[in-house]
């Protein structure tokens, strides 16, 4: 065999290799004896509750209420408290009767965090009618559009902001370039707007900015750097469940420690749990062999998205659960088809694809592939997607060149995809 037949083979193999240790414990195991003050935050919620039994005009305490059980809900993850808040609000906007764009911004973030961007959108364009601070209304209203997949109206409004020494400008910028698969720009312009948060000296904007180019490190094949962002994070913000998890994950997925992962998601569920950290349980015992867990970790979660309250947040994980795991392609194709309709990007339209997929009907998978998302994204899990459809219906030329992508992205898609990505 000749060698340059040999060098694509042998690279393949050593991206597939064990991968060096980068953490270490002694860097974060501060932050796994931190405990979250619920006393505090609670406390702050019944301090406002007061203020509102006690007053004639309770409009502004009503808000002042709803941030506090907002934060109540970023620090514990529990969806009851993002609930209370938007109660919240939608109460002091019938005193307003839609008046203030401020609150409507402020319930518009609430539906975003729920993930109900087509009625945060609405709320949005009633701010913008309004004018008042309407920079910031345009910045929401890119990041609503990029959701729905709205990309020439996301554009548009960026366009309008443009300001290369703004922090909202840059970030929105990255987040934009990523998703047209440039990530070298992405993480510039992240770096850019690190650095005016380093600047400014606001923690906000300081940790922001370091969980995310974190994880556009991670994207990249940095692990050191990505690595050493998180814990920069933590620095801050010793409780921030976001950056664990990202140390968790490199534990995991590039020094194939899954009893450390377990252990650090451990630490973080014991006062920040959300569904998707039983998902990542589950997957880490697959990979570790632990079926008990494995089945421990499912039921938790089907257990947790049983509650109505999350809406349509979860449908994703749903879809993937039903095809994947439970093996019910029949509920996972509901599932998919209410997130198109919900969000018609062409990260639902490939869950809708795999459904189909996972029911037998190739060609309608292929189908909408072509169609909705081949060339429209770059997220290494859709791409994994398109691969095994194409080479269901042989299209054989095309699979190649994405496993190649898929080999490169294997960090992120996590060792479980391995095996699958070799069978291509």
């Amino acid at each position: 065999m000749k060698l340059k037949n040999i060098l694509p083979i042998f690279i393949t193999l050593l991206m597939l290799s064990c991968d060096s240790k980068i953490t270490n414990e002694a860097d974060y195991s501060l932050y796994l004896a931190t405990k979250v003050d619920q006393t505090k935050l609670l406390g702050d919620v019944d301090f406002w509750t007061h203020r509102i039994e006690n007053s004639s005009s309770s409009y502004s305490y009503l808000i002042s209420r709803a941030n506090a059980n907002t934060e109540v809900f970023n620090v514990t993850g529990e969806i009851d408290y993002l609930i209370k808040a938007e109660e919240d609000l939608l109460e002091a906007n019938k005193i307003v009767k839609d008046s203030d764009a401020g609150l409507l911004k402020n319930i518009a973030a609430n539906y975003i965090s729920q993930h109900r961007f087509k009625e945060a959108l609405v709320l949005l364009k009633k701010a913008e009618a309004n004018g008042a601070k309407l920079n910031g209304t345009k910045k929401m209203l890119f990041d609503v559009h990029l959701e729905l997949g709205n990309y020439i109206y996301a554009e548009t409004y960026l366009k309008d902001l443009k300001n290369t020494s703004s922090f909202d400008y840059l970030i929105r910028l990255s987040k934009l370039e990523d998703h047209k698969g440039n990530l070298d720009g992405a993480i510039e312009h992240m770096e850019k707007a690190m650095a005016i948060a380093e600047a400014s000296n606001l923690k906000g904007m300081k940790l922001w900015s370091y969980t995310n180019i974190a994880d556009f490190y991670g994207h990249a094949g940095d692990i050191d750097k990505s690595y050493s962002y998180f814990l920069k994070a933590l620095e801050l913000d010793p409780n921030n469940a976001y950056a664990k998890k990202g140390i968790a994950w490199i534990v995991y997925s590039h020094e194939k420690n899954p009893a450390e992962a377990l252990n650090i998601l451990n630490h973080i569920t014991s006062y920040h749990n959300t569904p998707d950290y039983d998902l990542l349980k589950a997957e880490i015992a697959e990979y570790n062999n632990d079926l008990k867990l494995k089945a421990e970790s499912l039921t938790n979660y089907q257990a947790a998205v049983k509650n109505d309250r999350y809406g349509a947040m979860y449908n994703k994980y749903n879809v993937m659960v039903f095809s994947e795991d439970l093996l019910i392609p029949e509920r996972a194709l509901e599932i998919a088809m209410q997130e198109v309709e919900n969000r018609p990007t062409p990260q639902s339209y490939d869950l809708l694809a795999w459904s189909y997929f996972k029911l037998g009907e190739v060609k309608k998978a292929n189908q909408i592939i072509e169609e909705f998302v081949d060339g429209k994204t770059f997220e290494p899990a859709v791409l994994y997607h398109v691969a095994e459809i194409y080479k269901a219906v042989g299209k054989t030329a095309e699979v190649q060149p994405l496993k190649k992508e898929l080999v490169e992205s294997l960090y992120e898609l996590g060792p479980l995809m391995k095996q699958k990505i070799k069978q291509l």
